[in-house]
């Protein structure tokens, strides 16, 4: 189903939002869906085929959905809105073809991933493809949002390698990770926020109060996709939980539980520690994991940044377009894919 014949709450997770700005984001998002179409097209079909099999599996479209409500504080109608939101999916989108290379993962968002329906190489240069392709459109947009995105590409890189390398000796395992998620998730969504109010001619202020507000759902948005791993259900986050337990990334919940020293965590530590790939080694992780006080802490983490994230639209006067971006911080919370 297309996500244009959906109400605005099925596709964001939003209630009682404004019929106006409903009926007029669900349209610019229909936009954005056709536009992305045809800006993976390539003159070689195989290109085409491997470039929209992550466009064609679905997904939140949650960044291209934050460029579109932050340019409604200013003129959403500005004609550089929606080829932005379109250049954001883009980058996004090809961060998840490197990623899934990098992680061997074998699902993403319920489909087969692409390294596993073709070969790394193909999905690497997929990837590309894609980088490409928005940096296009964001040239298209003027000088400062091409530099803005390409700044923000450069942050997603850094913190892939920051990831990959790992924390420095005596370097907090948890500020590492939290570190990693700004760098690959909350500057992406902070840049989507920054594009859509400055292209709608916002002020100067406005558009930098946005940016934080993105850059701190940023950080919900992700830390929310920890807990899923974690206790989601397959057919909700579009993968198995505990897909990042068996690709090594430990997430806020598992370095939590990692870093207490309470006798009742010892066999979840053990397990964390070991190979969760033996039989039922996994399974019983997620058990043991699903009970532990980490859990809590890990959702606290999530509310605190999701409330940062409301208090920092609070100078913002009020219209239908800040209770949309406000709701955005229940969605963080209480989403389930």
């Amino acid at each position: 189903m297309s996500t244009s014949a959906l109400p605005m709450s099925a596709i964001v997770g939003l209630d009682n939002v404004d019929p106006g700005l409903e009926h007029a984001v669900r349209a610019q998002i229909a936009e954005v869906e056709g536009l992305l179409r045809e800006a993976v097209k390539s003159d070689y079909p195989f290109v085409t085929e491997t470039s929209r099999h992550l466009v064609e599996a679905g997904g939140k479209r949650f960044r291209p959905l934050v460029v579109l409500l932050a340019a409604r504080l200013g003129d959403p109608t500005a004609p550089g809105v929606v080829p932005a939101a379109v250049a954001i999916e883009l980058t996004h989108l090809s961060t998840l073809y490197h990623d899934d290379v990098m992680d061997e993962a074998g699902l993403r968002r319920g489909a087969e991933s692409a390294n596993m329906r073709w070969t790394n190489t193909v999905a690497i240069l997929t990837g590309d493809f894609l980088f490409a392709r928005a940096s296009e459109i964001a040239a298209d947009l003027g000088t400062e949002p091409t530099r803005i995105l390409a700044r923000t590409i450069a942050v997603l890189c850094e913190g892939q390698i920051r990831e990959t390398v790992g924390p420095g000796p005596g370097d907090s395992a948890v500020q590492h990770y939290l570190r990693v998620v700004r760098d690959k998730t909350a500057s992406l969504i902070g840049t989507s926020a920054r594009l859509g109010a400055m292209l709608a001619g916002c002020p100067a202020e406005t558009v930098d109060l946005v940016t934080r507000f993105g850059e701190q759902i940023g950080m919900a948005f992700q830390l929310s996709d920890d807990l899923l791993d974690v206790e989601g259900a397959p057919g909700e986050s579009g993968k198995h939980p505990g897909t990042d337990l068996l690709e090594g990334v430990r997430t806020l919940p598992v370095l939590y539980a990692l870093d207490s020293v309470e006798p009742a965590g010892e066999r979840l530590r053990a397990l964390l520690r070991g190979d969760l790939r033996r039989a039922a080694g996994l399974d019983e992780a997620l058990t043991l994991l699903r009970d532990d006080p980490a859990m809590d802490r890990a959702r606290a983490s999530l509310r605190d940044w999701a409330e940062d994230a409301r208090a920092t639209l609070a100078p913002l006067p009020p219209s239908p377009a800040r209770r949309a971006l406000e709701a955005l911080c229940g969605l963080v919370v209480t989403r389930t894919g």
